[in-house]
């Protein structure tokens, strides 16, 4: 996926979650911040951030915050913190065969009490006969969470605690002791991590779920991006780790 219209800044301050400081061309202008999470260790004073300028003239703010510099030992590492951003190359990953051969792939699909990124059949499910392929195919869930925190090489999710994002975990868990195929997309939102690891600390119940999940059957997937100003694409797979760090694991 691809930002138009694409600049760098410096970060100076974040009022609030919706609107950051930062200072473009030598004065200091007020923008919207692409993520609602903390961000805490991505925007600090000081660090480079990348702007998308607006087309809108009803907006009150001219640019968009979509990715960071952050700082690590030795240099930067750029972070994209669009919360859109994981979506958008899901969809195009999906679409170029990620988790292979899906059909009818559609977008925000309601299924129970649940609304899931994407829902997709699969022909070639391993197992059905040649006629049940071609009568019905097997149904696919897909739910995306971007990923952007990360601590010495290893990304954790979330960065705070959330109700949404353990329904849907809960949901794909349902649906796939129903004979669904379900799969969780981690999209790391950078390159250089080693593997991800459920965010024990903040929300314990969110890794016990992914726990619950995968025993379900459910995939989880996580996946780095390339990230440099102006483009995000999906890379390469991540080695997922959910051993549960309470117990000294």
């Amino acid at each position: 996926m691809h930002y138009p219209n694409i600049q760098p800044a410096v970060f100076l301050r974040r009022p609030n979650r919706f609107v950051a400081e930062v200072e473009i061309d030598g004065r200091i202008e007020r923008v919207h911040v692409k993520n609602t999470g903390r961000c805490a260790e991505l925007l600090e004073a000081g660090n480079r951030v990348w702007l998308v300028k607006s087309d809108s003239p009803q907006r009150r703010t001219a640019y968009d915050l979509v990715a960071v510099e952050k700082r690590i030992p030795g240099g930067t590492r750029l972070v994209d913190m669009d919360s859109m951003a994981p979506n958008r190359a899901a969809a195009e990953w999906l679409a170029a065969g990620g988790l292979g051969p899906l059909e009818d792939l559609r977008a925000e699909v309601t299924v129970g009490d649940s609304r899931f990124d994407f829902v997709a059949k699969e022909m070639n499910r391993t197992g059905d006969t040649a006629r049940q392929q071609m009568e019905a195919g097997c149904p696919v869930a897909i739910e995306v969470k971007g990923c952007t925190l990360e601590d010495g090489g290893v990304a954790r999710f979330p960065d705070a605690p959330t109700l949404r994002g353990l329904k849907h975990v809960r949901g794909l868990t349902a649906l796939s002791r129903r004979g669904w195929r379900c799969a969780l997309l981690i999209v790391i939102q950078m390159k250089g991590v080693t593997e991800f690891r459920p965010n024990w600390a903040t929300q314990p119940a969110f890794g016990e779920a992914l726990i619950e999940a995968r025993e379900a059957g459910v995939e989880i997937h996580a996946l780095d991006c390339r990230v440099v100003p102006g483009t995000v694409e999906i890379d390469a797979p991540v080695k997922v780790n959910l051993a549960d760090e309470r117990q000294g694991n």
